[in-house]
């Protein structure tokens, strides 16, 4: 299933769908406005009735809208809703021949409504399309002026020259928001595979570090147990001696794959603050990097560089974070790492709630499913090494925090 998106994104949806709203909106009130002005000086029956078959295609006009949110050449929704939006504004077209003083008004709702139909179809038949309605549109006063015998100027007054400003306004408008909004969608696109490949990348290191293991190990394993087969009839007591090594080698893989895991190994606690920033700057996410003096113990940077490669991990696998900080300074005799994320969700903070750890949105942690992992492990990372770890998530700022301390020096144990 794919990603919902981000909530930048969808906010910049809303924005596009209420300008392009407020513009259409704005239009049919101004062609509203027009037909009323002409109802009031005749009190035709006819031009009340294009009062109303206008108010049912300003209706439809602005409902149809939200089928934009497909893109330019999204194709057409079904049917029925686009012959629900041609309707009104044809009736109001042929009534407006017979009714003088609303010329050009009359021609707006089927103009309007071959737009937003033309920014759903393919280049070649929006332009079709467009040049067909722009036909309509002009000659709409001169054929009604041959009807009704009253003759019409486009230059009396300046109301025609601006309600056609507008109707030349309208289809640059709608193409121009909905490029728009194509290209915030593909930059979310975009965000989002540069995440994937970053987490592809993360899981790409830890199978080379794990090749190197177990590759290694295995192909001696398999070496010694065929030379220990080969003398077992020959010289038991060597074939005995080289299935002792088989044993200690399988042991010694045992302990440095778990020492991979548990994120024992030694890590370079600068290279992983670099990564981090890397992988979240590719991702889209503004990260600012904030380093005092490193702790002097191996054990201690080890664990510090675990929380920043989970932290990381989880931000880009879980979280909607745009901006992300990462910390490091030393105060008497603690150091303490903080990285703060604004990808917190209200549905992620309860996920949290529920699952005593923290999960999609937090931006750090998986939860607590399993020892050794998530923000469990983490804790017993650092209290090997005399350290603690501290959540504080504010789900109504968006904001999730995670501070990790150490001692300055590297702690013995016992």
């Amino acid at each position: 299933m794919p990603a919902e998106p981000a909530r930048s994104v969808h906010t910049t949806w809303l924005y596009t769908l209420g300008s392009i709203v407020f513009f259409i909106g704005f239009l049919d009130a101004v062609v509203m406005l027009t037909m009323l002005e002409a109802y009031r000086a005749t009190g035709e029956p006819a031009t009340a009735v294009l009062v109303v078959l206008t108010l049912v295609a300003s209706a439809t006009q602005i409902r149809y809208c939200w089928f934009l949110r497909a893109g330019r050449g999204g194709g057409l929704p079904h049917p029925g809703w686009t012959a629900a939006l041609r309707v009104p504004a044809a009736s109001v077209w042929v009534l407006g021949l017979f009714v003088p003083g609303t010329e050009l008004a009359s021609a707006v709702p089927l103009w309007a409504a071959a737009s937003v139909i033309a920014c759903l179809l393919p280049t070649s038949r929006r332009r079709t399309l467009l040049l067909a309605s722009i036909g309509l549109y002009v000659s709409h006063p001169i054929l009604t002026a041959w009807i009704t015998g009253v003759p019409f100027s486009f230059t009396a007054t300046s109301e025609p020259f601006v309600l056609s400003l507008f109707v030349a306004m309208l289809p640059l408008m709608l193409l121009s928001s909905l490029w728009w909004w194509e290209v915030v969608v593909q930059l979310d696109r975009n965000r989002r595979t540069a995440a994937e490949l970053a987490v592809t990348q993360e899981r790409l290191r830890f199978a080379s570090d794990l090749h190197d293991i177990q590759g290694h190990h295995l192909q001696v394993i398999s070496l010694k147990a065929e030379l220990a087969e080969r003398l077992l009839e020959v010289d038991p007591a060597a074939a005995r001696e080289h299935i002792h090594e088989t044993r200690l080698i399988a042991k010694q893989a045992l302990e440095e794959t778990r020492s991979l895991v548990a994120g024992y190994r030694q890590v370079a606690f600068d290279d992983e603050l670099e990564n981090a920033r890397e992988v979240l700057t590719a991702s889209g996410a503004a990260c600012d990097l904030r380093l005092g003096p490193l702790p002097a113990g191996a054990a201690a940077q080890s664990a510090l560089a675990s929380v920043v490669r989970e932290a990381t991990t989880n931000i880009l696998r879980h979280s909607e974070a745009t901006t992300v900080t990462i910390e490091l300074r030393t105060t008497g005799g603690l150091t303490e790492l903080r990285i703060v994320n604004d990808g917190v969700t209200d549905a992620a903070a309860s996920a949290a709630r529920d699952r005593g750890g923290v999960r999609a949105g937090a931006g750090v942690g998986v939860g607590v499913e399993a020892r050794g992992s998530g923000l469990a492990g983490l804790r017993e990372r650092l209290a090997a090494v005399g350290g603690a770890l501290e959540t504080v998530t504010d789900a109504a700022a968006g904001r999730f925090e995670l501070r990790a301390t150490v001692p300055v020096g590297e702690r013995v144990s016992a």
